[in-house]
């Protein structure tokens, strides 16, 4: 049972080019299996999320990021009546933008975009994932995904404003997005805060004391259970009071926007595109200690002298490599150079470089230098 404010299939405004209907899935659903077979989703397996594969194997990488952020959001979504496929679809696409060796990876890359009048943007780089670099049929080039799963990459994150971004006008710039797009930041946040606590502490740059005094909601319920499981190891007290902080985060999320849903009197998707500001949201209690866990996360993991090398060995490789194709384009591959004429030089060593994995980067450093 969908609410009366949530996406309906049978109601989207189509795909770019047009397609019969599948006999058995609806357009979210073929949607949400187009992203898992395409390249970009497979190539998320060996792409940083904080930590990279030389410093350890065990941590999350782009895929498992993705996949927990699809679990929380289809958890969202079934508690407030929104539609899961077109969530799950959102939530699996999410990151597919992202260049290697994650946010030092990003900042380089956007860095060497800005000396040439240009930047990198990671959701619209997604969207020209979907709608050209995945090239998988005939009649078409790219996905060929729903308006709705195309609005949401756009959207669910960012505002841009349509005088500054008339190429999107496509997209409803002057509209809020559906709620199923809504979501997606703020399950986003859920999953790598609590994901990014846990593997800190794994690898041991936060421990218990830290993470105790700088994040309160967790130091809540870690003495509720020191007060229940005094003998228990500590690794095991740090997962329980982990699993109560994502609870309490989740909860919160569809309980305040439930109740902020019913405050504003929408009713239906419309009056969701229309209302003056996003829905979702965490109460504010819950949006402090989100914020205090996100800061805490800044200032202890994030910029800790541990992982300083590997972010400064990422910037340094993606700004070498884009120094390197743009000084010397002959040497890309044969279909970028093919771009060459039709798009700026700079744009397509971006996607280029945007496209690769940690692995395959660092093969292609070692040969240029």
């Amino acid at each position: 049972m969908l609410a009366s404010f949530a996406v309906r299939a049978e109601r989207s405004r189509g795909r770019r080019y047009p397609e019969a209907p599948h006999p058995y899935r609806n357009p979210f659903q073929r949607d949400r299996d187009r992203v898992i077979h395409s390249r970009a989703f497979r190539r998320l397996e060996n792409k940083t999320q904080v930590f990279t594969g030389r410093y350890s194997d065990h941590f999350r990488n782009r895929l498992t990021h993705t996949i927990e952020v699809a679990q929380i959001s289809r958890t969202v979504a079934a508690q407030l009546g929104l539609n899961g496929d077109l969530v799950e679809a959102l939530a699996l696409a999410h990151d597919i933008g992202h260049p290697p060796f994650g946010h030092a990876g990003e900042k380089a890359l956007d860095a060497m975009m800005r000396a040439h009048g240009l930047y990198f943007d990671h959701n619209l780089h997604a969207l020209r994932i979907v709608e050209d670099f995945e090239h998988r049929y005939l009649e078409f080039r790219g996905l060929n995904l729903t308006f709705e799963v195309r609005e949401g990459i756009v959207k669910h994150s960012h505002t841009y404003p349509a005088a500054e971004y008339p190429e999107l006008a496509e997209y409803l710039l002057d509209s809020q997005p559906p709620l199923e797009a809504q979501l997606l930041d703020l399950t986003d946040e859920i999953a790598y805060n609590t994901a990014d606590l846990d593997d800190g502490y794994e690898a041991r740059i936060l421990n218990v004391e830290q993470v105790r005094a700088g994040v309160k909601a967790f130091e809540r319920y870690y003495v509720e259970i020191e007060r229940q499981f005094a003998d228990a190891p500590e690794r095991l007290k740090f997962n329980e009071a982990l699993k109560r902080v994502l609870n309490l985060f989740v909860t919160d999320l569809w309980e305040h926007t439930a109740a902020k849903v019913r405050e504003s009197g929408v009713e239906t998707l419309s009056d969701v595109r229309g209302y003056g500001e996003r829905l979702a949201g965490f109460s504010p209690e819950v949006e402090a200690a989100r914020s205090e866990c996100k800061q805490f996360l800044a200032e202890n993991l994030y910029s800790s002298a541990a992982l300083a090398p590997e972010k400064e060995r990422a910037e340094r490789v993606v700004t070498e490599l884009f120094a390197y194709w743009t000084a010397s384009p002959e040497k890309l591959p044969v279909g970028h150079r093919e771009k060459v004429g039709q798009e700026p030089l700079p744009r397509v060593v971006c996607d280029y470089i945007a496209g690769m994995t940690d692995n395959y980067i660092l093969e292609q450093h070692a040969r240029a230098t």
